[in-house]
């Protein structure tokens, strides 16, 4: 299992946590998700053999929010 840190903006209140937290879960391998509105950072973890760094990413933006791995 691999984990990423991810810098995402653009979350304001508590239903944009929900939002990426929802699209972070519909990615197929993602094991964990930790979001933080405060820090507007997310740590995900994921099983490398079925989805990759990138599917995470566009998966938040395709949600509304800019990402980017740190």
């Amino acid at each position: 299992m691999k984990k990423i840190e991810i810098k995402i903006e653009g979350m304001t209140c508590s239903g944009c946590v929900s939002s990426v937290q929802k699209a972070l879960q519909a990615v197929a391998g993602v094991e964990a998700i930790s979001v933080s509105l405060e820090d507007g950072l997310t740590v995900v973890a994921f099983d490398e053999s079925a989805c990759d760094a990138e599917a995470i990413i566009e998966a938040i933006e395709e949600a509304g929010f800019d990402a980017q791995a740190i």
